[in-house]
């Protein structure tokens, strides 16, 4: 207990209680940074690596709020799709320098993120994913024309891609999704000659086309004459003298009964039917 005399006044002043109470407010304070340095948050689409004085632990914790060991550190990985664009000169078969644009698109196996951050770091699409990249694409093209690639087996190649990626990416964490060729350059007198073969190529298909087309054509036109010749002979062989001369007769009774003038000469023909001069 401590007097101070002011002006004729006693002010009495009990010390004993600050120290309890500074103290008090010292280890409120403590206690919230320890609870505030506990509480981890991980975005959507991320996972996170904890690591104990730069030591992976091992333990993954998923998108949202957590509560971690305030001496662990919290290192974000994303596990959405990515892409890694990759634009490279290699060569063909033949030794044809050929640009190629190519796409991966990838993810982070989320069950080996942990092996991830502690084998490859943070930048791993640098550190393994570009370049394994870059040598399938050599390798794939290695093995291919130049006219093949620029026709017919673009997704041949974008398969044998994926395959060796798959082999070399998805053992050490990284999942392949597809590949995708955006692009293919050759040599410009190659691609010359390559779109004039093709335009050969077409030229002959179309003629080949019309050449089938006047073959049907005059298919058609032999059966149609056919046709109208075999009609002819059955006709021909169902009329006889007897039929004409018959219809003769049906015409004379006729003209007989008609109203109109005419002119009749009868019996003047070979067979003795009439002639008709006018009417």
């Amino acid at each position: 207990m401590a007097q101070f005399g002011t002006g004729g006044r006693v002010i009495e002043a009990d010390f004993h209680g600050s120290p309890r109470l500074l103290l008090f407010g010292v280890a409120f304070v403590l206690v919230l940074i320890f609870l505030w340095s506990a509480v981890v948050s991980v975005p959507t689409g991320h996972v996170g690596v904890l690591t104990l004085f730069g030591r992976v632990t091992g333990d993954v914790i998923g998108e949202g709020i957590h509560l971690v060991n305030p001496f662990k550190s919290n290192n974000v990985l994303s596990v959405r799709t990515q892409e890694v664009k990759e634009s490279a000169s290699v060569p063909s078969n033949e030794g044809l320098i050929i640009t190629m644009d190519t796409s991966l698109l990838f993810h982070l196996d989320p069950d080996k993120a942990a092996d991830v951050f502690r084998h490859l770091g943070p930048r791993y699409t640098e550190v393994v994913v570009q370049p394994t990249l870059r040598s399938a694409i050599r390798e794939a093209t290695a093995s291919h024309s130049a006219n093949a690639l620029y026709s017919g087996e673009r997704e041949q190649v974008a398969q044998q891609i994926t395959a060796a990626l798959k082999q070399q990416l998805e053992s050490r964490g990284v999942v392949v999704e597809s590949v995708l060729l955006r692009d293919i350059q050759l040599p410009e007198a190659l691609k010359r000659s390559i779109e004039a073969k093709q335009q050969a190529e077409q030229e002959s298909l179309a003629m080949s086309f019309r050449l089938q087309k006047e073959k049907q054509e005059a298919d058609r036109k032999r059966i149609e004459a056919g046709g109208i010749r075999d009609f002819q002979q059955i006709v021909a062989q169902g009329i006889s003298p007897q039929l004409l001369e018959w219809k003769g007769i049906e015409a004379t009774e006729k003209l007989a009964d008609s109203h109109n003038s005419k002119v009749v000469i009868i019996g003047s023909s070979k067979n003795g039917l009439p002639v008709i001069l006018g009417q």
